[in-house]
């Protein structure tokens, strides 16, 4: 069974590596080899998710690579690999020809196998490899119209955001390491772990996960990534990149618990972005922003989960969301491609024109919502239940959030069915609107996992049948929550927010005056100290040795070889006077020898 699990991970990454590296002498056949591709990836998460295999080869010492399946990552990578597919067929109509399709299902292939590495990686060096390489690939989808200036520097301060957050992992890494209890790094050691050790774990994963998943206070990122097309954000927001971080949070709740003081942390944050980002939400004018900062608010939720251990809940809400948010984003991706619209006062009457994509985006909008019986409205519910059993604070401010869900998206609601005149454009053709169409229907048939025995069978597949369930009361409480407040936006209007809720909280701005202008102070600093004080130094030490050099060849030197000189010639003196006596007449020997012999006889006459 290790074969299969091998087969899902490497499909995609070889694929994905050959188009990439094919470039243009594969666009014609890029679509076609990748929806394959990705359809048998399917194929193979499927049999994985019944199967739970697992799979190990030699990396380094005592830290081998190691991958497995269990309930929860078989649920997440059939998700991961269900939106590919969709994604990409989306994407053969959308990517025209004239662009360079080798290259972009190259990198959506690479993309999708590092998120499936991230869901089935079982330790952490396994972890941190696919976590690279979701980054680098995310960093090449978002800039890949590379030539505009600002798409190169949007794809920049996502990459670089994140990457500053991911050294938490390496944080973590290192403790583990440290800590010498965890010696393989397997991620189910990790709760294992002793304090200073424990926090230290907790800590790094935290600021990783909460970084990758554009939580506060990294959220900013996500705006930025909106210069990519629609079919990267589709598949970044919805069931890779974006929500790798809550569902790592998922994964490691015992972790989050061990510490003590992880899951309040984890969960207060989730539910202030839940809340702040949703009225970011609310204040966006473009579609794909208002959706960006809808991410954040609803990737909010899973994070709220992680924090109080709904996990069944979060990972309800992971799965729902991924079919309600891709949907989205490939209705936008239609009408900013027919219509050359992207502002809501410029999609009024959107809707009316293309009613396929009108009623899929009706459809993921109700479900962002939380409005009954659609998906989310279930699963928020779920997760809500583990708030209320630790907090009924807690439980309040995810009430909150879910209303303001339902005020920014039935915002987008009101632009769109507003009768209005709106160019004509092309409509979206049969691939582009086949994955709308089985989207739409996953919004509405994904409300079963709330409800018993499908509930009781998933948590049974998660281990989690012990944690608390909602009630009917609170059912019917945030669906007519959701529909008082839906109805209210539709009839008054959105309320008037100020530049603060527009910009994204001015957090981009507080982070280059906080940390960005400071350490480019103080690398000019450096630089300055590097060039003047350090540079100069050795460049002074160099011209003091070269002049010491040439003092000595001057003045030692010649004293040097004087000496050496004199010792030669003496010692050829010495060499001369010591051949004198042996000059081969056996007379001179025989002389030398009574010489010798009578000055010794003196001697001895004269000691005694």
């Amino acid at each position: 069974m290790s074969a299969l699990l091998w087969g899902l991970i490497a499909l995609p990454l070889a694929v994905g590596a050959l188009l990439t590296a094919a470039g243009r002498y594969a666009d014609c056949a890029a679509p076609v080899v990748a929806v394959a591709c990705a359809t048998a990836t399917f194929g193979l998460a499927v049999a994985v998710a019944f199967r739970h295999p697992t799979a190990e080869a030699p990396l380094l010492e005592n830290l081998p690579v190691r991958l497995a399946v269990d309930g929860l990552s078989g649920l997440m990578v059939v998700t991961v690999a269900a939106v590919t597919t969709v994604v990409l067929i989306f994407s053969v109509g959308d990517i025209g020809h004239g662009e360079s399709r080798a290259r972009f299902f190259g990198l959506m292939l690479l993309f999708s196998g590092s998120m499936l590495t991230t869901v089935t990686a079982a330790t952490l060096p396994v972890l941190m490899m696919a976590w690279e390489v979701m980054g680098a690939t995310s960093w090449a989808l978002i800039g890949y119209w590379w030539r505009d200036p600002a798409r190169g520097r949007a794809a920049n301060t996502a990459f670089l955001t994140t990457r500053a957050a991911d050294l938490g992992l390496y944080l973590a890494a290192g403790a583990a390491l440290a800590s010498g209890q965890a010696n393989s790094l397997a991620l189910s050691e990790l709760p294992h772990t002793a304090d200073p050790w424990l926090s230290a774990i907790t800590a790094g994963v935290i600021v990783a996960a909460l970084g990758k998943s554009a939580q506060l206070p990294f959220s900013f990122w996500l705006s930025r990534a909106m210069q990519g097309p629609s079919p990267v954000s589709a598949l970044l927001h919805s069931a890779t990149m974006v929500v790798a971080g809550a569902y790592l949070l998922l994964r490691l709740e015992p972790l989050l618990t061990a510490s003590g003081w992880g899951g309040p942390v984890v969960a207060w944050t989730g539910a202030a972005t839940a809340v702040l980002l949703g009225l970011v939400a609310v204040a966006q004018n473009d579609l794909k922003q208002l959706l960006a900062a809808s991410s954040c608010a609803q990737i909010g939720f899973m994070v709220l989960a992680a924090g109080t251990g709904a996990v069944t809940g979060g990972a309800a809400q992971l799965m729902a969301h991924a079919a309600a948010k891709s949907l989205a984003f490939l209705v936008a991706g239609v009408w900013l491609s027919t219509l050359d619209a992207k502002t809501l006062p410029a999609l009024r009457g959107a809707a009316r024109r293309h009613r396929t994509a009108g009623l899929a985006f009706t459809v993921s909008a109700l479900t962002l919502a939380g409005v009954p019986p659609l998906s989310l409205w279930a699963a928020k519910d779920l997760l809500l239940a583990g708030a209320l059993a630790q907090s009924s604070w807690l439980y309040a401010v995810g009430l909150a959030a879910g209303v303001i869900s339902a005020m920014y998206a039935v915002k987008a609601l009101w632009f769109v069915w507003r009768r209005a005149p709106v160019a004509d454009g092309r409509r979206p053709t049969g691939s582009e609107a086949l994955p709308l169409v089985l989207l739409a229907l996953a919004c509405i048939g994904l409300a079963v996992l709330a409800v018993p025995p499908v509930r009781e069978a998933v948590a049974r597949v998660l281990g989690t049948t012990t944690e608390p369930v909602p009630v009917a009361w609170e059912f019917v409480l945030s669906g007519a929550l959701a529909l008082i407040a839906s109805a209210v936006v539709w009839i008054r209007g959105t309320p008037t927010m100020g530049a603060l809720w527009k910009d994204w909280l001015h957090l981009e701005p507080g982070v280059r005056r906080l940390l960005v202008r400071p350490t480019d102070r103080l690398a000019r600093a450096l630089a300055a100290f590097d060039d003047r004080v350090v540079d100069r130094t050795v460049d002074s030490a160099a011209h003091g040795v070269l002049a010491l050099a040439r003092w000595t060849d001057r003045r030692i030197e010649k004293d040097v070889d004087a000496a050496v000189e004199g010792v030669a010639s003496a010692t050829r003196t010495l060499g001369r006077w010591a051949r004198r006596p042996q000059g081969g007449q056996l007379h001179q020997y025989l002389a030398q020898a009574v010489a010798a012999f009578t000055a010794l006889a003196i001697a001895l006459v004269f000691v005694r």
